[in-house]
């Protein structure tokens, strides 16, 4: 795909993408690198338009440049954000209680602490991206693991033999501590991020080193 066309894909696809406003994006690809800006009023559009781009067949790479823009309202006081976050957190079922900790600085939202699963990482910045006043949010939450690494291996083959979109087979699976490596090829990039899903779906995963390559 040339980049005139890619570009114009992905604006097609960022207009018809319900979670984002696209008025304010822009879309430039050069060699199959496609740059995002413009601006949007919340971390979980910039975050949605990211995965959007990311979907389209024939991207090598994206540089991020939107921007969060807040309106009308005032911005959010720091201390006020860390508030409404911890009680987004208390009130997610998914996340053990007291087991994130939260820093705002400048609208930046940390996470930090330690889970036993990687979809309770995912809930903890899930819950608190839609946030008025929160411009990105840094998940530095640890997953801990709880499982040997057999069995975070036999998880994650598992798991992309139950899905239809990958030719398993052609996939490798390396497994030291709580780091996975994927070795092999898979056609699309969103095959790839099909085979991230299923690595990341294993209990005790906390790196996952992507050596898939496309095509």
């Amino acid at each position: 795909m040339d980049d005139i066309t890619l570009r114009q894909s992905i604006l097609d696809k960022l207009e018809f993408e319900p979670s984002v406003d696209a008025a304010n994006i822009g879309v430039t690809a050069d060699n199959g690198i496609v740059t995002l800006t413009g601006h949007v009023s919340t971390c979980a559009e910039k975050e949605a338009a990211e995965r959007v781009a990311k979907r389209m067949k024939g991207i090598r790479g994206i540089a991020q440049e939107i921007e969060v823009r807040f309106f009308g309202a005032r911005k959010t006081d720091n201390d006020d954000i860390a508030r409404r976050v911890v009680k987004m957190l208390d009130w997610n079922v998914s996340i053990p209680k007291e087991a994130v900790q939260v820093r705002v600085r400048k609208g930046v939202v940390t996470l930090t602490g330690k889970v036993e699963w990687q979809y309770q990482k995912n809930a903890a910045a899930d819950a608190v991206r839609d946030l008025a006043g929160v411009v990105s949010v840094s998940n530095l939450v640890e997953v801990a693991p709880r499982v040997s690494a057999a069995d975070v291996k036999k998880r994650i083959e598992n798991a992309l033999e139950r899905n239809a979109e990958l030719e398993a087979k052609a996939i490798h699976v390396d497994v030291s501590g709580g780091k996975v490596t994927l070795k092999g090829r898979v056609k699309t990039w969103s095959e790839r991020y099909t085979a991230e899903r299923a690595a990341w779906s294993a209990p005790g995963v906390t790196t996952l080193d992507d050596q898939l390559s496309i095509g």
